[in-house]
């Protein structure tokens, strides 16, 4: 291992506050490093993209997705993400600093767990994994690499580098067109159609549930495809199988969560916790700590492998000593095969004989009469040497018939025919019938051949013919259950449920269906839908806006209650009117003249309390004339005293004092 002091980056002070201290791993995408966060004064853990990634912006946005997907999950089970950024031509993320090792050097040290361990670690990974498929986000690369085991025993789930939002597209993640994850533990929708959604986690999670059971993954190959095409094509073997003393009731749960169908599977991994839950207590499966692989006086110590797998690990069928290889022995190796001798006679070698190969000559010589041999006994030998010429002959023929025409066969038009009728064509013309993957069909039937490899024509006797059988016609329907539900639950399964299905939104009032749940379908539930249609989906805007009605003259109880069975909420003030009487309601506000308002909002009435009031003029020292005119036009009434003058030098009530409109001023009017 290299020393700390060869990296160039420790040292580094990251965006002025993440000081680089020490190398903790390195991998082919980045490297992880502890580090000091100087403004908190906290040690951390700081991933940096790998220097020739860092300009790659599919790669840069997997940092960035890392960071958004991790930062909106707060869970004792998750490896938190607090920072992300860029400094000095480094792409950097700022994690929770966890002291331990991987499950899988977990793995590597141990061999196989036992079941009450493989409990123990499984669990709190699930609740993990659950927090982010409550929060709409799927993992997509659950694998032990990616589970981290402190030193005091804790579990958490890191690297979110590949979630993707469950109620998004659905799809997964793809860079330069290459689908990334690791194959072990791909689930075969992602190998298949590149869909993945919170089942597709759970199959991860149920194919290490398998390995940490057995010691290893279920499948092993040659190559990735090998791996792939075993996802697809097998179901995950029982451990139980491999390790002796593994309860039938955890074969059972490892098959239901790695199902090749995610219809099959736990709807998410709070399902596949409960179900784990529920199997501990019927099993009466006693808790026990989290291995960490290193004895608890000495946690810097590791231990050597004391349970490895006893029984072989799968073999793929492809691989050195599988069923498709011809060992030496196997009869299909034996052939016929045709030689001649040095002058020029035609010679067959018969297999299984002994000695040398027997020689048939173009024409048969007399024998040679030898003394003392009775003549019976030479005609016994002739007939003898005529019948083994005749037989030799009579095998040359036939071998050469197998070498020219014999070995032929003609493939016979088996398209739209139903698949037992195929499979007897193909043995009656001498070839092996293979069945491969269904496909839909619009035309034809199900159960009928969609194609055949090699396809109508010549082909030698033994050849296998693959038959690709239709599934019938591909239809799709949605769920009555998803009526009621939110429109973004709603969206997310129907992206799963309705592959190649446009899904179209449209909004409708509704006084029973809350706001932003779903009211309807069109087409309605359960009708059957193909590859291009349209389904909408329509959701509940909340009730429709209703009208204010008219309440002025009525009292303030009576309209509180006319607009509240309407939906409104009543605020209420008070005014002055000389049209309404004192306590009843003068005016409201928005009214009926205006448009008609959202259900449940805010409507004023307005109460009179009687007449408006004014400010009495001061009119003193004005004319009799002018003291009228102006206190008419405050809408007062005006009576005048006047003795022998013009001048005002009197008025009640006062100036400045408020009273009622229309309310009677006297003025006295006198010299001045």
């Amino acid at each position: 291992m290299e020393t700390v002091v060869t990296d160039p980056v420790v040292g580094l002070v990251l965006e002025g506050r993440y000081r680089l201290e020490e190398r903790l791993a390195r991998g082919g995408m980045s490297t992880v490093y502890a580090a000091t966060d100087l403004r908190l004064h906290r040690t951390v853990a700081v991933k940096v993209m790998a220097e020739h990634l860092a300009h790659d912006p599919a790669f840069v946005d997997r940092f960035t997705r890392e960071a958004r997907a991790t930062a909106m999950l707060s869970h004792v089970n998750v490896v938190s993400v607090s920072d992300q950024g860029s400094d000095q031509g480094l792409v950097f993320l700022v994690m929770e600093l966890v002291r331990g090792r991987t499950l899988r050097d977990l793995l590597q040290a141990r061999g196989r767990l036992t079941v009450g361990e493989a409990f123990a670690v499984l669990e709190p990974v699930l609740a993990g994994l659950t927090a982010a498929h409550r929060a709409g986000i799927a993992h997509r690369d659950v694998k032990p690499e990616n589970v981290l085991i402190a030193t005091d025993g804790q579990v958490k789930v890191a690297d979110f580098g590949l979630a993707r939002a469950v109620a998004g597209t659905g799809q997964t993640s793809h860079t330069g067109g290459v689908l990334i994850g690791t194959v072990a533990y791909l689930s075969p929708e992602q190998l298949e159609r590149g869909r993945s959604d919170a089942r597709s986690d759970v199959y991860a999670a149920g194919v290490m549930f398998y390995e940490l059971l057995t010691g290893h993954p279920p499948y092993v190959g040659d190559s990735a495809l090998a791996v792939a095409y075993q996802h697809v094509h097998h179901d995950v073997p029982a451990p139980s199988a491999e390790v002796p003393g593994v309860p039938w009731q955890v074969d059972e749960l490892v098959a239901r969560t790695t199902r090749r169908d995610p219809g099959g599977r736990p709807l998410d991994a709070g399902a596949f916790l409960a179900e784990l839950t529920d199997l501990r207590a019927d099993l009466g499966l006693a808790r026990v700590p989290v291995p960490t692989g290193r004895p608890a006086g000495d946690p810097t110590a590791t231990l050597r492998p004391i349970n490895r797998p006893t029984a072989p690990r799968p073999r793929h069928p492809s691989s050195p000593g599988g069923r498709h290889s011809n060992p030496v022995g196997d009869p299909r190796t034996e052939v016929f095969a045709g030689v001649r001798d040095d002058r020029g006679r035609g010679t067959t070698v018969l297999p299984g004989m002994g000695g040398g190969p027997t020689t048939a000559v173009g024409r048969a010589r007399p024998s040679p009469v030898r003394p003392g041999v009775p003549q019976h006994i030479r005609r016994r030998r002739a007939r003898l040497a005529v019948a083994l010429v005749l037989l030799l002959a009579v095998t040359i023929g036939a071998v050469a018939w197998w070498l020219g025409t014999g070995r032929w066969t003609d493939v016979p038009d088996l398209v739209g025919k139903d698949r037992d009728t195929a499979i007897g064509l193909l043995q009656e013309a001498g070839l092996d019938p293979e069945l491969g993957p269904q496909e839909f069909s619009e035309e034809l039937p199900e159960g009928a051949v969609i194609s055949a490899d090699p396809a109508q024509g010549e082909a030698i006797r033994g050849t296998d013919v693959q038959l690709v059988t239709s599934k019938g016609p591909e239809r799709f329907t949605v769920a009555g259950e998803l009526v009621g539900q939110p429109v973004d639950q709603v969206l997310a399964r129907l992206s799963t449920d309705l592959p190649g299905v446009t899904v179209a939104r449209t909004d409708d009032s509704s006084a029973d269906v809350p706001r932003d749940d779903v009211i309807a379908f069109q087409p309605a539930p359960g009708t059957e839908l193909k590859r291009g249609d349209t389904v909408t989906v329509v959701v509940s805007s909340g009730p429709a806006p209703v009208d204010v009605p008219d309440v002025v003259g009525q009292s303030p109880e009576a309209a509180q209650s006319t607009l509240e069975q309407l939906g409104f909420t009543v605020e209420s003030d008070t005014g002055r009117t000389a049209s309404v009487p004192v306590g009843t309601v003068m005016a409201v506000s928005p009214g009926p003249a205006d448009d008609p308002q959202p259900y449940g909002s805010a409507v004023t009435i307005i109460v009179s309390e009687g007449l408006p009031q004014v400010a009495v003029p001061d009119v003193i020292g004005q004319s009799r004339e002018d003291a009228q005119r102006v206190l008419e036009e405050a809408g007062l009434v005006v009576e005048v005293q006047q003795f022998f003058g013009n001048r005002v030098i009197r008025q009640t009530p006062g100036a400045g004092e408020t009273v009622d409109l229309g309310t009677t001023v006297t003025i006295l009017a006198t010299f001045g």
